[in-house]
């Protein structure tokens, strides 16, 4: 069965930071990519950042380039996202999700097969 478990998120200030966790089963993993997408209240869905696992290229979203950085572990199965200078418009629930690996790095939600059940990341002082 396959499974995307998400960890790590909270209770952080204004330019604080955190990093979020996604252990990825029954999946191989080289034929995926991870994406981590977030949802604020009253808000659509919106992509992050995703990580190509069998070659580890990276895309960011505008919002985040700079400030977020994705990896992997291939070993763990584990795919993380740290998140830096973290601002209160960050604040939604955090989901990582796996797309095949021929769609690229794509964050069309549409084409994501498996998803996490997401963890709340909260920025306010």
């Amino acid at each position: 069965q396959s499974q995307l478990v998400e960890s790590g998120g909270g209770l952080v200030q204004p330019g604080g930071s955190l990093r979020l966790s996604c252990t990825v089963s029954g999946l191989t993993l080289d034929d995926y990519n991870i994406a981590w997408f977030r949802q604020a209240p009253g808000k659509e869905r919106e992509g992050v950042s995703c990580i190509s696992l069998r070659r580890g290229i990276t895309n960011y979203a505008d919002s985040v380039r700079g400030r977020f950085t994705t990896s992997r572990d291939n070993v763990k199965n584990t795919v993380y996202l740290q998140m830096n200078s973290l601002k209160p418009e960050d604040t939604a629930v955090y989901y990582c999700a796996a797309v095949p690996y021929y769609y690229g790095l794509t964050f069309l939600k549409s084409q994501y097969a498996y998803w996490g059940q997401g963890t709340q990341v909260t920025v306010s002082s």
